[in-house]
């Protein structure tokens, strides 16, 4: 019974078909796309027919059946198939024979009331981009509609089409890295309110709110700081494949992305201040609340000798047949009382 729910699960599976998983599928000859609906295999037979240009398809989180179909369309190697379907990996470049795969983090900013109020503040994703002399495949993992804006972009830049599918690698690095520095300084918001918050007098300092923040720093350095060698790699290993114009636009992408990069190191290191300055002013508050509770127990405590004493047992206690005893004490205590009070006053204890 179990193998026959097994072949049950296996076969509904592959009834998916890759046009489920594709976003669009679009064929560029000569700096122009073509008009007309393809599908993977009906775009290379078309690509073949015109003997030049090359095929961009978009594909949205596909398993792994509509992964094979189009990499045996388009020779793709298996193991970055396997990449691509289940995801979760660093940024990196990785060729294969005449191919590149591109793996980049994508980010978003999540918009919050308050960071007191807020849960996440950086969302992540990935794309995968197969790259090769003919063709572009983009793998899509999470909520991010940046890919759409990008081929809107660029089908109307026969220049940059007539460069190639590298260019279209290029273009789509170039979105991610500039998502980079957007939510960069849309989290140097969040960094400031926080310090100001640390430092403002009379104020308390949440420290979940900023263990919060460097949570999502981090998140933001796993994405971005390893683009750098990965982008390096595909600019200097790679000219056989790469014209020049696109290198020199790889290059600035670099530059872009290093800019980013060194922007969100700064917040983590500032961040960490900051987690070392509010647990100092913790640290002092805590010590001016027990300075206060001990001077109102030094205070409290004369009273309470003089009444334990007087309430002791004893026949034989001295001023007990006083008349103005009771009234000698309550001046005594209250004297004290006072004098200490004004002490601890003039010394800031209270």
């Amino acid at each position: 019974m179990a193998h026959t729910q097994d072949g049950q699960l296996m076969s509904v599976r592959r009834r998916h078909p890759t046009a489920a998983a594709m976003i669009d599928c679009g064929v560029y000859v000569d700096g122009h796309r073509l008009p007309g609906r393809y599908t993977s295999a009906t775009a290379r037979a078309t690509l073949r027919e015109s003997g030049s240009g090359f095929v961009w398809i978009g594909l949205h989180e596909p398993d792994i059946h509509q992964m094979r179909e189009v990499a045996e369309i388009f020779d793709l190697h298996p193991l970055a198939v396997e990449d691509a379907v289940h995801a979760h990996q660093r940024p990196k470049v990785e060729r294969y024979d005449d191919s590149l795969f591109v793996v980049l983090k994508t980010v978003t900013y999540i918009p919050h009331e308050s960071i007191s109020k807020a849960r996440d503040i950086v969302g992540t994703g990935e794309i995968m981009i197969f790259a090769g002399s003919d063709f572009v495949v983009t793998v899509r993992h999470g909520d991010f509609s940046g890919l759409a804006g990008v081929r809107k972009d660029i089908d109307g830049d026969a220049h940059r089409l007539s460069l190639g599918p590298f260019a279209i690698m290029h273009a789509i690095a170039d979105h991610v890295v500039d998502d980079y520095r957007e939510v960069a300084q849309r989290v140097e918001a969040d960094v400031d309110t926080i310090e100001e918050q640390i430092f403002a007098p009379r104020s308390t300092t949440d420290i979940d709110q900023i263990y919060l923040l460097k949570r999502e720093i981090l998140e933001l350095r796993r994405a971005v700081n390893p683009l750098s060698a990965a982008l390096q790699a595909i600019a200097a290993d790679n000219k056989d494949l790469i014209c020049k114009e696109v290198i020199r636009y790889l290059r600035d992408v670099i530059d872009h992305q290093t800019l980013a990069a060194e922007r969100i190191n700064s917040y983590d290191e500032l961040l960490t201040s900051l987690i070392t300055a509010a647990l100092a002013r913790t640290g002092m508050q805590q010590n001016l609340d027990l300075r206060k509770i001990s001077a109102w127990v030094a205070i409290a405590s004369v009273p309470t000798m003089l009444a334990a004493i007087y309430g002791m047992n004893f026949e034989h206690m001295p001023e007990l047949q006083w008349v103005w005893g009771y009234p000698a004490v309550l001046g005594v205590m209250a004297t004290v009382c006072l004098s200490l009070y004004g002490t601890f006053r003039r010394n800031h204890w209270l």
